[in-house]
C-alpha cells in the first residue's frame, strides 16, 4: 500500500473532507475526484511563488479554499461539525499547540469523522539528535496558549537538526553518518526573532517515534485534553509513520508499560543497526581466520603461515 492509500484507508471517500497544508503534495486531490477543501497558509499563487525555484511538480499544487492566518477553523471555514474527514500530512509536528490543533480539527469534524496523519519518525529524519517530546511540554504549551514556537524550541532545532548523505530524511537501510546542518549563529538569530519580534519560525516543535506518539495520544485522551483515540496505526515506512484518529477510535490495546517498552526498543533500533554495520560479515570473519586455527593479522593477505613472522606463529 502506498502512502496516499494509507492516508485514505479509513476515510469516507464519498464524504466531504479537508486537507490541511498539502502544499505541493496533496493526498486527496480535487482532480482525482475528491470532495475536498484545502486549508493552507498561502494562496495557490503564493505557494507557486514559494516553490518556484525547487525541483517540484507545481501542477500538483491545489487551489486553496481557506487561507489560514491564525483564526479558528470554524471561523475560517464557516462550518461547525461539518466535515467527514481531515488529512494533515507532516503538519502536526509544526504546530505550537498540538492539543489546540487536534481540538480545532474536532470542532469542524462530525462525530463520526476522522483525522488522518502522516508523521515524521525522528529516527529517520533531521530530528535524529533531538529528544522525544514529553507529555509535559505538550500540555504546558497548550495551557500557555502558544501561537508561536518558543525561543528554546527554535534554539534546540537549529543546534541539533542533521542530514545524512545530504538529505533531511532517510530510511532504516540508509548507511552513512549524520552531520549538523546549522551554525550557532542561526540559533542566535532564530531566538532573537522570537524574543524581540514575536515572529513565528517554522520548525518542528515536536519529535516522535511511533509508540511515543501512540502513547501521547492515549494519555491526552485519558486526561480529557483531546476527544480522539487511535482508529489505526501503520508503522514506519521510509521516514514516516501513519495514524488515524477519531472519537470512535479503539485500536490502542497496549498497557502504558508495554507502550513505554516499545518506545525504548524503537530508540535503540538505529543504534543497534549502526553497530551491526560495523561488525564484519561471516565471510569477512572466516577470511580473517586460518583453517588451522591461526588468526590472521589484517596486514597480511592470504592464509599461509609462512607470511606470519616466526616469533608470532603458534603451532599445535
Amino acid at each position: 500500500m502506498n502512502r496516499n492509500a494509507t492516508l485514505l484507508e479509513h476515510l469516507d471517500k464519498e464524504g466531504l473532507g479537508l486537507e490541511i497544508g498539502p502544499s505541493h503534495r496533496p493526498a486527496a486531490a480535487k482532480k482525482d475526484g475528491f470532495n475536498v477543501e484545502i486549508i493552507d497558509h498561502l494562496s495557490r499563487e503564493g505557494l507557486l511563488s514559494k516553490y518556484k525555484d525547487r525541483n517540484l511538480d507545481l501542477d500538483l499544487v491545489e487551489e486553496v479554499d481557506h487561507i489560514w492566518t491564525g483564526q479558528s477553523y470554524v471561523d475560517l471555514t464557516g462550518n461547525k461539525k461539518h466535515y467527514d474527514w481531515i488529512i494533515a500530512s507532516h503538519v502536526i509536528e509544526h504546530t505550537p499547540d498540538l492539543i489546540g490543533f487536534l481540538n480545532e480539527c474536532d470542532s469542524v469534524l462530525n462525530d463520526q469523522g476522522v483525522v488522518s496523519l502522516a508523521i515524521p519518525d525522528k529516527r529517520y529524519c533531521f530530528d535524529y539528535h533531538r529528544p522525544i517530546t514529553s507529555l509535559s511540554r505538550i500540555i504546558d504549551s497548550h495551557l500557555s496558549e502558544n501561537t508561536i514556537h518558543s525561543a528554546g524550541t527554535v534554539a534546540e532545532y537549529y543546534l541539533n537538526v542533521v542530514k545524512k548523505n545530504g538529505s533531511g530524511s532517510w530510511s532504516e537501510h540508509t548507511e552513512g553518518d549524520v552531520e549538523f546542518i546549522h551554525k550557532l549563529e542561526h540559533a542566535v538569530q532564530g531566538m532573537n526573532k522570537v524574543n524581540k519580534h514575536g515572529l513565528y519560525i517554522d520548525v518542528h516543535a515536536w519529535c516522535f517515534v511511533p509508540h511515543s506518539f501512540r502513547l501521547l495520544i492515549n494519555d491526552l485522551c485519558d486526561l480529557g485534553l483531546i476527544p480522539f483515540r487511535e482508529v489505526s496505526f501503520t508503522p514506519t515506512t521510509g521516514s514516516e509513520f501513519f495514524m488515524t484518529l477519531g472519537r470512535q477510535g479503539s485500536n490502542f490495546n497496549l498497557s502504558r508499560n508495554e507502550a513505554a517498552s516499545q518506545v525504548e526498543a524503537e530508540m535503540l533500533q538505529p543504534i543497534l543497526q549502526h553497530e551491526a554495520r560495523k561488525q564484519p560479515s561471516p565471510v569477512e570473519q572466516a577470511a580473517n581466520e586460518d583453517v588451522s586455527g591461526v588468526r590472521r593479522f589484517p596486514f597480511f593477505r592470504g592464509s599461509r603461515k609462512d607470511k606470519i613472522p616466526a616469533k608470532l606463529r603458534t603451532t599445535k
